[in-house]
């Protein structure tokens, strides 16, 4: 006998946010945008103005259109277990091709992409990219917009990118700073 879909809850959008709710509730309801589940507490994400959009819809489009050559699963803005209790939405999330994952994805990702939004700050998003360094994620990269900076982010802190493309070792994988940012340039 096939095992029954929970069915998904959905948080009105106009309604306020529960601020803490059971891990199994968090699971089936659909916020808009997504939020993370932090230890029972549910954490809001910066999303949805145009800089951000445009810098996430491009790295994207420029991952999308590599997948095969590169040998990864592109998946912007979908749950990652990061522990026991705790799941974040990562802005953009690489995965390696050729597997099979689940609809929250529990393996560890081979890239996880965050875009700063104008209230983000790097102090407020280390927790976040802390909880990506200890599940094993070796690559997480962050964007910021305003200031058309990138950032790697490891054990150590973060350090500014000034090489012209972003490469993740043992893959193909190169990214273009200046074809990122191009996004934001309206001709």
């Amino acid at each position: 006998m096939a095992t029954a879909i929970p069915v998904r809850e959905m948080i009105p959008e106009e309604g306020p946010i529960p601020a803490t709710m059971p891990e199994e509730q968090y699971l089936r309801t659909v916020f808009r945008p997504d939020c993370d589940f932090v230890d029972g507490r549910i954490e809001e994400r910066n999303v949805g103005e145009f800089e951000h959009s445009r810098i996430q819809g491009m790295l994207t489009r420029i991952f999308g259109n590599h997948e095969k050559e590169w040998g990864v699963v592109t998946n912007p803005e979908c749950r990652l277990q990061v522990a026991p209790r705790r799941y974040r939405v990562p802005d953009v999330m690489v995965l390696p091709r050729g597997r099979k994952y689940a609809r929250v994805i529990r393996d560890t990702p081979l890239l996880c992409i965050e875009v700063l939004s104008p209230e983000d700050t790097w102090t407020r998003i280390r927790e976040r990219l802390n909880d990506y360094l200890a599940m094993g994620v070796e690559h997480v990269w962050c964007f910021e917009p305003e200031a058309r900076e990138v950032r790697r982010y490891t054990a150590e802190g973060f350090v500014k990118v000034t090489e012209p493309e972003l490469t993740v070792a043992g893959t193909a994988i190169r990214i273009s700073v200046a074809e990122v940012f191009s996004a934001l340039d309206q001709d």
